[in-house]
């Protein structure tokens, strides 16, 4: 058993040394405490607000909040990016309530009013919460959601001052019946956007269009409220709040909390026994591996949370540590994810402050601003996809006077294996810049008929959607959505709600419905990008650790029946892909080879699915499907190289498919660590002779219709990505791909043919010619970003000898 209370320089020796694991622990880094520094109480917050955190022990508010508070009482748009646990809340919630306060006092008691948007239901409520503890109940907090019952909404709309709800309910409920909203909006003094580095991508450029909606709504009601951001650290935060409110933006990023040491160590899991597809070595999971590590920190009564990837992941890491540690320990951890109760969660979360609860395995829901700080240790159980994420989360250890430990365990996976073994990758790096692209046509169509639909668009509008709104509206009326009368007004022309045609997820279609077929009950749902190669007839489906096999998938219907299973199997989809060049924006001189950038039109068919055995991966059998084709028009990124170069690094004709694909699947893997994205938010396909380039290619392309940004990022850092690649892949112990380096976990040709070997000679050869990087923070900078979802759902990497694709 480890001794209790150690500091976590001790903690973290001792987890490495026992049971065989120093091999794993493959860097340390130590962060340093930082002192707070305070400011006084701005005159602006009202006294009864200064009260009320008095109560709760704030003497005085820290520096940045201080700071913040006075920006937006100027009326400045306001971004406050710091740390976790930076009290980022306060910074606005007392302006907000103090504008609240004062509004009181009108005949009607709200001459002033507020929103805020926040990216999940458990956040709003947990920030409703808040300004419950800071302002009087005169100020009428609600909150306004899908679960908000019909009967208060209406009170919702007439008396509450200060309404929380999320973007989807503002672009479905608020914005479409804005005459009942009048008397809001007519006196909205602030819109607060938490969290809103969540806000990236087609999510984020969607997001980016319903606040120019918001806006141009309270124009016309006569306001003109102040946008306060929130964010976790990011890269140029100012500039993301102007792409996601279209307003010049100010930020504050100098975090004067108090934080106690970190020490942050990066864990590879052992190598085990079982072999995957084509005998790769297969390492122990993130998840497994968390699971021991969190048995042995809750031995040592160290408070700790571990953040996983999915839902039951953290119901399997609290099962696994329940049984490992027997009773009475077992009771001691416990799950936490969404899905639950409101009540649940909150439980959940007073044991865990009141250290009842030692360990709690969690989806990225405690991420998100739910207040679970000053813990001992975190776990991460795989990198969660950006390096803002990564910061967090890790921020959820420490206490202001105590060290904490924080912990990276890689996942088997390329971009895990490279960053514990790159550090410099994570500590001598800034993090992301927020992608979004809120001009992206895909995304500004839908807005503009949605807008027309609320109010008629007049030639004073064109500024506020984007320079793409004038090129659009022709377009829109020769579809007959739009109609432009003699008045020069461009009006909606359809019986049904325009709202209900945009998808905020950007998940390209109707969702797919998920029925128990016994019972007829509504399991869930499944974007329909993914649909084809996620709940196919007789694709293995999970919900809530529970197995379902698919009996039948009606496409008419977008209808998946499924029902109870417990096959000692898992299912992978295999397709076809075929890419084409539509138009070549740029093109720059490798030497021999050339990097590319430009439209693609990507046709994707689903053609049958794997069966894997659980335990090892082996592959007990292949049926086919018949499904139809799916075409994308998206954006990519593209290398060439020339019979030449491929005499120059020896490959032969025979090798070039599996160097290629090999090669493709690795800047896949790498390509999240460059832009601000997840391996499912993109595709690609490898070709040894392209009919468009009449060479030896391989293409990396966005996932979503139009674009978004991803390609953009890797061809402006593509030096970086794909030097990246290359080191990742050569540095990978095994002989001839695994998962660490090569092999994908969504590979639609079973990962058949790979060449690791060829692959590196492959990259050298291209990189030989390379151009000397500019300085990355130039390079970070330069392009005009765009974004994916923020839950993926694109199609997969493809590749292979004759162009097919890999399943989503």
């Amino acid at each position: 058993m480890l001794p209790r209370h150690r500091p976590p320089e001790a903690l973290l020796a001792s987890l490495s040394a026992v049971r065989g694991r120093a091999d794993r622990l493959t860097h340390t880094e130590h962060l340093p405490a930082r002192e707070a520094r305070h400011a006084p109480w701005p005159d602006t917050v009202r006294p009864e607000i200064v009260a009320a955190a008095l109560a709760l022990g704030v003497e005085q508010p820290w520096a940045h909040q201080a700071e913040a508070m006075k920006l937006a009482k100027s009326g400045q748009t306001v971004v406050l990016a710091t740390g976790t646990a930076s009290g980022k809340s306060l910074g606005y919630l007392a302006p907000v309530l103090s504008d609240l306060l004062d509004g009181t006092e009108a005949r009607n008691g709200r001459g002033a009013t507020a929103l805020y948007l926040a990216p999940t239901k458990a956040l709003a409520a947990d920030q409703r919460r808040r300004a419950a503890e800071l302002a009087p109940a005169r100020v009428r907090a609600a909150l306004y959601d899908g679960d908000t019952p019909p009967e208060e909404r209406e009170w919702v709309r007439q008396y509450a001052s200060y309404v929380l709800t999320n973007p989807d309910m503002l672009h479905r409920g608020i914005l479409p019946a804005h005459p009942r909203w009048a008397s809001f909006l007519k006196t909205l003094r602030y819109v607060v956007v938490d969290e809103c580095h969540t806000y990236r991508g087609v999510f984020g450029s969607h997001v980016a269009q319903v606040l120019r909606r918001l806006r141009r709504l309270c124009a016309r009601y006569g306001s003109s409220p102040t946008f306060l951001l929130a964010s976790a650290t990011t890269a140029d935060p100012a500039a993301t709040a102007h792409r996601l409110t279209g307003l010049p933006a100010v930020a504050v990023t100098e975090d004067c909390s108090p934080r106690g040491p970190l020490v942050f160590g990066l864990w590879e899991p052992p190598l085990t026994e079982n072999v995957g597809e084509h005998g790769a070595p297969v390492r122990r999971t993130a998840t497994a591996e968390a699971s021991y590590l969190l048995t042995d920190l809750v031995e040592s009564e160290t408070r700790t949370v571990v953040f996983v990837r999915s839902r039951r992941a953290a119901e399997l890491v609290a099962l696994q540590a329940q049984d490992q540690l027997g009773r009475p320990l077992a009771d001691r951890v416990a799950a936490y994810r969404g899905g639950y109760l409101a009540e649940e969660r909150r439980a959940l979360e007073r044991d865990l402050h009141s250290g009842r609860l030692l360990g709690l395995a969690s989806t990225s829901a405690l991420e998100l601003g739910v207040d679970v700080s000053g813990l001992d240790a975190v776990l991460m159980a795989g990198y969660p996809g950006t390096r803002a994420s990564l910061w967090q989360q890790a921020g959820r250890a420490g206490r202001e006077a105590q060290g904490a430990l924080a912990v990276l365990i890689a996942r088997d996976d390329p971009l895990d294996t490279y960053l514990v073994h790159h550090p410099e990758a994570l500590f001598d790096t800034p993090v992301e810049a927020t992608v979004l692209d809120p001009d992206n046509p895909h995304v500004l169509a839908p807005h503009l008929c949605a807008a027309a639909a609320e109010l008629p668009l007049t030639d004073s509008d064109l500024e506020l959607f984007g320079p793409s709104t004038e090129a659009l509206l022709p377009i829109l009326e020769k579809r007959g959505l739009l109609r432009r009368r003699g008045d020069g007004t461009w009006y909606w022309t359809r019986r049904e709600r325009a709202a209900d045609a945009v998808d905020l997820r950007g998940s390209g279609g109707s969702p797919v419905q998920i029925v128990e077929a016994e019972t007829g009950r509504l399991l869930g749902t499944v974007d329909a990008s993914a649909a084809h190669t996620s709940v196919h007839t007789g694709a293995v489906h999970l919900h809530q650790g529970r197995t379902y096999l698919v009996r039948d998938f009606d496409l008419d219907s977008s209808v998946a029946l499924v029902e109870r299973a417990d096959p000692p199997y898992t299912t992978a989809a295999r397709d076809v892909t075929s890419i084409s060049v539509l138009s070549t924006d740029t093109t720059v001189d490798w030497g021999e080879a050339r990097l590319s950038f430009g439209s693609v039109e990507v046709v994707n068919q689903v053609v049958g699915y794997l069966r894997k055995r659980i335990s090892t991966g082996e592959i007990l059998g292949e049926s086919k499907l018949d499904l139809p084709p799916r075409t994308l028009r998206t954006r990519a990124v593209w290398w060439s190289v020339t019979e030449d170069q491929l005499l120059d690094a020896t490959i032969p004709f025979d090798q070039l498919p599996g160097a290629a694909h090999a090669a493709e699947h690795a800047s896949i893997g790498l390509l999240p660590l460059f832009a601000t994205c997840d391996r499912w938010d993109i595709g690609g396909v490898s070709v040894p002779l392209h009919p468009d380039t009449g060479l030896p290619t391989v293409f990396v392309y966005d996932g979503h219709s139009g674009g978004a940004g991803f390609a953009e990022r890797g061809f402006r850092r593509a030096v970086q990505w794909l030097t990246a690649t290359r080191d990742a892949i050569a540095a990978c112990e095994c002989e001839r791909g695994c998962p660490s380096c090569v092999q994908s976990p969504k590979c639609g040709n079973g990962n058949d043919p790979l060449d690791k070997a060829a692959a590196v000679r492959l990259l050298d050869v291209l990189l030989a010619g390379a151009p000397v990087p500019q300085d990355e923070a130039a390079a970070g900078a330069a392009p005009v970003e765009q974004g994916g979802p923020d839950d993926g759902g694109g199609p997969d990497d493809g590749g292979g000898p004759d162009g097919p694709g890999e399943a989503p």
